[in-house]
């Protein structure tokens, strides 16, 4: 269920195909997210799940696994 809200908010997000955003999925070089794409992304993501994620913990997250991840821990 987390993976599919990830899902969506990267797809509104990034604006990207929906068949690149899998688990595995490399937020820079596969899905394209530039520093300001991810800002937008992490806010949006809050905003999504009621949960507050800090600069430095989200430029730790290199893959839609490590968002899923860091979300199922904080809820």
């Amino acid at each position: 269920m987390t993976f599919e809200k990830v899902k969506e908010t990267i797809l509104e997000s990034l604006n990207c195909k929906e068949e690149k955003v899998v688990p595995e999925a490399r937020l820079m070089e596969d899905l394209e997210m530039d520093s300001l794409d991810g800002a937008d992304l992490a806010m949006a993501l809050e905003d999504v799940f009621s949960i507050s994620i800090p600069d430095e913990e989200f430029e730790t997250m290199k893959t839609v696994q490590d968002i899923v991840d860091y979300i199922d821990s904080h809820k």
